[in-house]
């Protein structure tokens, strides 16, 4: 054992402190687990065999149940054990170092030119039929957020040039409520017909009611077809669609609502677009620093207000409606919930963008975590380097190996 010296303290007691703090924000959603997952089990909720994994992916994170880490230091022999994460894109502890990747990677695709968030959200009135068609419908969503923005923008009138689009899915409000809307990044320029690049002007090429006119028919059609060929499931909350009586008061009253597609922000350069859309990318439901308060039965927790400028509110849930909210969110198997468009479509994503940077004559961004271990990574991000003996601060810590049984 290494004999530890007094001018070590400092670090070894930097380092213990450091994972306390850490440690006490990072596990918040887990402990609601921990404490009622097992309670809401056994009233016999309905849940998909999704749904169950995510749920004992975040119980057994880092809880030595998926295995161990081991290393070793080679400077003082010093041995330390890490619990495995779960890696599940559900859990709040295992996106981080995901999201700084993913943001990198698309540093690679910076044009010149403005980009714009646009979010488009569904009535209400939807979430139903779209709770109990979730692969069917989301994929309907993505399809025609696309199309709309694509159509819209090939059009001289608005921009007559195919830009790149990112979309992200989310499913969720501040109160973990049902709430479909699509963000989406777009940039203010694009490849025409041609071959030529044709940027916007700093202001959003198309007009929001036009937008919103576009999507409505184009989702409402598809929606129609849907029903119209048998393909749409309906549960008892929405049963009653089934009646094509009902079906079709209800579908008019939806033409009614506002659909309300709105630009949230406009961005100068490309890299603050992908910075703020990181934010979104890997996020999930809530995150553990929104938890104020955990009791035995309860949670609170902080939203924002309703309105901007107004301040934020503190939401409080029975343990079991917390978690029955945050596994309504969990996507279906293999989602794509991130997914690309226009001059950024996977197939020809590469030969586009060498096409617009040789036309503008700028360079591409290169990728700066590409090919990078985790502990590379660690140390790049955060500045945290997993290498660092905590007994002798030597970067000299290797991996000895897994152990996928938890030590006794």
């Amino acid at each position: 054992m290494c004999t530890l010296l007094p001018m070590e303290l400092p670090l070894r007691s930097a380092l213990l402190t450091a994972w306390l703090v850490f440690s006490m924000n990072r596990f918040k959603i887990r402990q609601i687990f921990d404490l009622s997952y097992e309670a809401y089990s056994a009233e016999n909720h309905y849940r998909s065999d999704i749904q169950r994994k995510a749920a004992l992916a975040i119980l057994n994170c880092k809880s030595g149940k998926l295995g161990v880490n081991i290393s070793r230091c080679s400077n003082c022999e010093h041995v330390e054990i890490h619990n495995n994460s779960c890696r599940n894109r559900n859990c709040p502890n295992c996106q981080a170092v995901l999201k700084e990747v993913w943001v990198d990677k698309r540093r690679a695709e910076v044009i010149d030119s403005p980009y714009f968030h646009v979010v488009f959200t569904l009535p209400h009135e939807l979430n139903p039929l779209i709770y109990c068609n979730q692969k069917l419908l989301y994929d309907l969503f993505h399809r025609c957020c696309a199309e709309t923005l694509l159509e819209l923008s090939a059009d001289k009138k608005w921009l007559g040039a195919t830009p790149g689009i990112i979309q992200v899915l989310h499913t969720w409000n501040q109160e973990l409520a049902y709430h479909v809307h699509m963000h989406c990044i777009v940039s203010g320029g694009g490849l025409t017909k041609d071959g030529k690049i044709r940027k916007s002007s700093n202001h959003f090429f198309i007009r929001t009611e036009v937008l919103r006119d576009k999507f409505k028919g184009k989702f409402m059609a598809h929606l129609s077809a849907l029903y119209d060929n048998g393909s749409l499931i309906f549960s008892s909350s929405c049963d009653d669609l089934r009646n094509s009586y009902h079906w079709k008061e209800w579908k008019n009253s939806l033409y009614e609502k506002d659909w309300c597609p709105y630009i949230k922000e406009t961005f100068n350069g490309f890299g603050n677009a992908i910075e703020y859309l990181g934010r979104y990318t890997h996020k999930i439901a809530i995150s553990n620093s929104r938890i104020l308060s955990v009791t035995q039965d309860m949670v609170t927790f902080s939203a924002r207000g309703k309105k901007p400028g107004e301040p934020k509110r503190l939401i409080t849930l029975d343990n079991r409606e917390f978690i029955r909210r945050y596994l309504m969110h969990v996507l279906p198997p293999g989602f794509q919930k991130i997914r690309y468009y226009g001059f950024l479509n996977n197939r020809m994503k590469s030969t586009n963008l060498k096409v617009i940077f040789k036309l503008q004559g700028s360079q591409q961004f290169k990728q700066r975590y590409a090919g990078m271990s985790m502990a590379e990574l660690l140390k790049a991000v955060w500045k945290f380097d997993i290498c660092l003996c905590p007994e002798c601060g030597h970067a000299a810590m290797k991996q000895l190996g897994r152990c996928y049984v938890s030590p006794s």
